[in-house]
């Protein structure tokens, strides 16, 4: 009696194949946990590590998507316990980058854990050094300057407008951030490295500077009613001339402008803006009782 053994059909092991990696990829479930947990990165934050452990968190759907045994996991979880300290919201393509070398590991690609680790590592500088002037250096001041200016003229759309903005570009930065990391993977490195991030930061700075340049007319008021001159005119009306008045004729706007320089010059050289600030409340208080300011 004769056995004869069946080949598997090419369709039947390429349906298998096709599946394997069909699981191996995220669904949007797993974009959503890794964003709910990114949102909370800092909650763990340390000195040893910094971020590490939030780092370790966010990464666990995708770890748990891409690898099936335990202790490919524990081992992908263990170099993610690494020191990791970057800006927080410019993290999360980075997470998707990670993501895509995790996904590629899994599959039987050439990538190392050293690969993996040094990719995530030589992105956190670059990122946070885009990631800080934009948000904490042009956005947040920005939007706190324009929600205040709503505020001071009892407006409630100020505190909600500076909440709202702010807070959308959280999200869109955390939600497509990591799913543009995860679809470009390692591609991400050469953009860090070319002009795209440098010429995005310039753009930034200058729109920055640009809307808190329109906003020291508007906030900045230095007023000095120092009296220069004094006459009455052939027509009996009194004339008065001040330094204030001097100055509005040359250049309106002169004095918190110069204010405005002088501040910047000294953040520059590294003055601490705590002693910036009680020392114009000094010379505020100072100049009122000398009669050279006003408010």
């Amino acid at each position: 009696m004769t056995v004869q053994h069946t080949p598997a059909q090419p369709d039947a092991v390429s349906g298998a194949e096709a599946t394997a990696t069909a699981q191996k990829r995220l669904t949007r479930r797993d974009y959503a946990s890794t964003y709910f947990r990114s949102t909370f990165m800092l909650g763990s934050f340390n000195f040893e590590r910094m971020q590490a452990i939030g780092v370790c968190v966010s990464m666990i759907p995708a770890i748990r998507r891409f690898y099936t045994k335990k202790e490919d996991q524990a081992a992908a979880l263990g170099r993610h316990l690494e020191f990791f300290n970057t800006q927080p919201w410019i993290a999360s393509p980075i997470f998707g980058v990670t993501a895509a070398m995790e996904r590629q590991k899994s599959e039987g690609e050439d990538i190392s854990a050293a690969d993996v680790t040094n990719v995530k590592v030589g992105l956190m500088g670059p990122l946070a050094g885009v990631g800080d002037p934009l948000f904490w250096g042009t956005a947040r001041p920005v939007l706190a300057a324009l929600g205040a200016s709503l505020a001071m003229s009892g407006s409630i759309l100020g505190p909600l407008l500076f909440f709202v903005v702010l807070n959308i570009i959280r999200i869109a930065t955390r939600w497509y951030g990591f799913r543009l990391g995860y679809q470009k993977g390692v591609q991400v490195v050469s953009e860090v490295g070319g002009n795209t991030l440098k010429r995005l930061t310039q753009i930034a700075s200058v729109m920055g500077l640009f809307v808190m340049g329109a906003l020291v007319s508007k906030w900045t008021t230095v007023n000095i009613p120092f009296v220069l001159s004094e006459y009455t005119q052939s027509d009996g009306k009194h004339v008065t001339n001040t330094v204030q008045s001097v100055l509005d004729s040359l250049l309106p706007g002169l004095v918190p402008l110069l204010l405005t320089f002088l501040c910047m010059w000294l953040l520059r050289h590294k003055v601490n803006a705590i002693w910036i600030i009680f020392g114009m409340f000094a010379v505020g208080i100072l100049g009122y009782w000398a009669g050279i300011l006003a408010p």
